[in-house]
């Protein structure tokens, strides 16, 4: 069974970078075909794909959030992480990582983790 966990603060002031990282157990990032994604829900909207993290190493951007957005791994813990910089209250949200095989669409998603931006 493939299963996601998000980890991360809770709360972020204004201007700073929030980090979250999601832990994968039961499949591998790198496993072939497999792509690794972050996706937030802002309060009273729709979901809101921000990027992705191939199984060979490579990254895309939602184009409206690419200039403040990092996604990284770390193969040997089997987690991907992700940075949003200067954060406004804008970004307060759940964050969700998800899972996609052989383009199939999402399988597995974590459960998700809110995310509030406050001073």
């Amino acid at each position: 069974q493939v299963q996601l966990q998000e980890s991360g603060p809770g709360l972020v002031k204004p201007s700073q970078t929030l980090s979250l990282t999601c832990t994968v157990s039961g499949d591998s990032i790198t496993t072939s075909y497999s792509t690794w994604s972050w996706i937030r829900q802002p309060p009273g909207k729709g979901l809101e794909w921000m990027g992705v993290t191939v199984y060979d190493g490579s990254t895309y951007y939602s184009p409206s959030l690419k200039s403040r957005t990092s996604i990284s791994r770390d193969t040997s813990k089997n987690q991907f992480s992700l940075q949003l910089s200067s954060v406004t209250p804008d970004d307060t949200a759940v964050y969700y990582c998800a899972r996609e095989q052989d383009e199939n669409g999402y399988d597995y998603w974590g459960q998700g983790t809110q995310v509030t931006v406050s001073s």
